[in-house]
Parts: structure tokens; sequence; C-alpha cells
């Protein structure tokens, strides 16, 4: 199995690449500036905003599985399209997709729900990383995500340390939840909430 990770030399690109030799050896990943470790990975280099290289790079990579950690913060060909690019290239190829992205893509400042109607209201402008993160409703606090992790790999989620985000005075939404049944009558994929594909008990 080889996975290619996009967006390999960003913070969490890179944590994905020194993690996956536990697994099934050394991944692919791409870089945009400049390659990682070249013996944790097999580098490329990869603009999502020139179609033509995306495609060149996934028929030589031949990968089963694709994650994509890349962010072009407020730059929105790099951000959405490259994103929209690359899922669609990665259906024609059949290639499974992980999009992870950021949750601050609404402010949670005048409302708690949303739905893709909703245009986003980020804080910060690099915070349009989030336009794809489709939450659901399975709504969780990130203290209750951080306690399934803790249960699914067999760690005491009672040495986490809790507190309310409310109490800390940091201007941002404390309830925001993203109404997707609109993107879910259009897609093929089943939509898992965290409390799904944290359990062990989830086949997929």
């Amino acid at each position: 199995m080889t996975v290619l990770i996009i967006g390999g030399s960003g913070l969490l690109g890179t944590e994905l690449v020194r993690q996956a030799p536990s697994s099934d050896g050394s991944p692919a990943a791409t870089y945009h500036s400049r390659p990682g470790d070249p013996a944790r990975a097999a580098w490329h280099h990869l603009d999502l905003r020139a179609p033509l290289r995306l495609e060149q790079l996934l028929d030589a990579v031949v990968p089963t599985a694709l994650i994509n950690a890349t962010s072009g913060g407020a730059d929105w060909a790099v951000t959405a399209e490259g994103g929209v690019r690359l899922a669609l290239a990665a259906a024609e190829r059949g290639i499974r997709l992980v999009h992870v992205s950021s949750d601050a893509v609404f402010s949670g400042a005048s409302r708690t729900h949303y739905d893709e109607s909703c245009l986003p209201d980020p804080l910060t402008r690099s915070d349009t990383a989030g336009v794809f993160h489709l939450a659901g409703p399975d709504a969780l606090s990130r203290h209750r995500q951080g306690e399934l992790i803790a249960r699914r790999d067999g760690l005491d989620p009672a040495r986490l340390p809790s507190a309310r985000r409310r109490d800390t005075g940091l201007p941002d939404g404390i309830d925001v939840r993203l109404d997707c049944r609109a993107t879910q009558r259009r897609l093929t994929t089943r939509l898992r909430g965290a409390r799904s594909f944290l359990s062990a008990a989830d086949p997929a």
C-alpha cells in the first residue's frame, strides 16, 4: 500500500511522515518550497494550482491512498480549488482520499448552527482552510474527542487535563455546528462522525 501525503512538508504533514514508517513503510509526500527528510519519504514537488502536474504525479506514484494535509492559508486557488482538483483526480483513479482541514470556518459570533448556504466568516483569513470541513450532527468538544482517541489507543482518558473555553476569554465561538444534510444527499460516501470512526467497533 502506497500512501501519498499532500503537504508533507507542513506542520501536520511532517508528523504524518514521521509516523508513517511504523505502519506500512515510508510514504511518498509532496512539498511546495522545500522537501523534508529524504530518509523518511520519497519527496515530490507539487503546486496544487497546476492541474497537469497533479495528474502526472498521481500517475507516477500510483498511490493507494491520499492524505491531503496541505493548506494555502488565504490563497483560495490552493486552499479551496486545489482541494477540489485533488478530490476529482483521486475519484477518477479510484484512490481513497482523506481530506484533513481546519474546523475554523465560522466564528460563532452571531449564531450556533450553520448550513451550506452560509458564507464563511472566520476570525482570521487563514481560517478559510476549513471550507470543506463537514462536522455533521456528531458534534463534540475537543476534550471529548481527546477522550475518544485515548480510549481507542488504550490510554487513560482521565489523565487528559480539562478546562472551559469560555473561561479563557478567547474571541471565538463556543458551540459552532455545521448542518451538512445538503452535502450528504449528494455524496455516495457514508459520512461518519467522530464517535463512529474513533470507535474500535467501527468496521470502516
